[in-house]
């Protein structure tokens, strides 16, 4: 299992108080060293990312007090986030590269076995690090190796061969190129059927949650095998041409940001972190990033915990694209997508 634990104090710019703030860990349960997990990760998935954009919120949010990163072959991010990190540790704004957490994700093309490693190694070298702190099967289906990132081609959807591909990824653990491995989209069905076979069960499920889709079934599960559930786009990503504004212009949690004098954005970080999971959250504006950190000196009441699990259930991504009658997953219930 896991347990909720602090770095040692670092300052966040623009907090409320004078006394330097501290963001909680997780100790992820099969990491092969001891170092924790921020509870709050900077997220780099975008349509488009501009290196010089995405550079500058980079150094911008560890200044602010971001040390949790999370990016993917697929996100493009890569390269760019290594050499904010690079200039980070230049200019002394982190004084070692291990006060950082890196999250990257393996992507379907290269999820067959004998193609994990290499794409481990090449992420390595975009990020110009020697080892990432946790690495994700990005998604439970493989694809046709060397073609298309995205969208994948029907005719490219292949089943994923859990057994071996997971074999690898625990070879990545073993080598150290990978402190952590875990999963993300992968629904209680398909986490059964990898742990059937695991030798070093994954530490992290990366789900879409937020109020608007509480992913309850599947948090329980997670949490009954020893699984830290990472919550992606818990803002509804809005504006991103996955994302929705079914979040943000929820009347409930308008309704009690404004009894708080919270931000919406903040009741919702809030409402995540008390379930006892961790979040990846993206804004490349300084104002934004500064609130989405003010999460932690104050708490929702039991009538708003009662208030949002009430809130009509809706999935943003349900990744149809994903879906074939001639690919692995045949309906989107099948693919897992509709349980919550």
């Amino acid at each position: 299992m896991y347990v909720h634990d602090i770095r040692s104090p670092h300052k966040m710019d623009g907090a409320a108080t004078n006394t330097a703030s501290v963001i909680p860990e997780v100790v992820l349960s099969s990491s092969s060293t001891r170092k924790a997990m921020p509870v709050i990760g900077f997220g780099t998935a975008a349509d488009s990312n501009d290196s010089a954009t995405l550079i500058s919120a980079v150094l911008e949010a560890i200044k602010l007090g971001y040390r949790h990163f999370d990016t993917a072959s697929l996100y493009g991010s890569e390269q760019a986030l290594g050499e904010a990190i690079a200039q980070a540790l230049s200019v002394g704004l982190v004084t070692s590269r291990d006060d950082l957490f890196i999250t990257s994700k393996l992507w379907c093309n290269d999820a067959h076995s004998h193609l994990v490693l290499p794409a481990l190694q090449k992420s390595l070298r975009s990020l110009q690090l020697e080892y990432i702190d946790l690495y994700l099967i990005h998604w439970p289906i493989s694809s046709t190796p060397e073609k298309g990132r995205w969208p994948i081609d029907e005719q490219d959807l292949m089943p994923m061969d859990f057994k071996s591909v997971w074999a690898a990824m625990e070879e990545c653990q073993r080598l150290g190129l990978a402190k952590s491995i875990g999963v993300s989209n992968f629904s209680c069905k398909e986490l059964q059927n990898l742990l059937s076979s695991a030798t070093i069960p994954p530490s992290v499920n990366q789900v879409e949650m937020s109020p608007v889709w509480q992913q309850k079934k599947l948090r329980e599960f997670c949490k009954a095998n020893g699984i830290v559930v990472t919550a992606f786009s818990p803002l509804g990503a809005k504006g991103c041409s996955w994302g929705t504004h079914q979040v943000m212009e929820n009347e409930v949690l308008q309704e009690i940001a404004k009894a708080r004098g919270k931000t919406v954005a903040q009741v919702c970080l809030r409402w995540i972190y008390e379930q006892g999971e961790i979040l990846v959250v993206k804004s490349y504006n300084k104002e934004r990033m500064k609130e989405n950190l003010q999460i932690f000196d104050w708490e929702l009441s039991e009538d708003d915990h009662n208030k949002i699990s009430q809130i009509k259930q809706h999935r943003m991504m349900r990744k149809e694209e994903l879906v074939s009658a001639r690919g692995p997953y045949k309906s989107v219930v099948e693919f897992g997508m509709e349980s919550f």
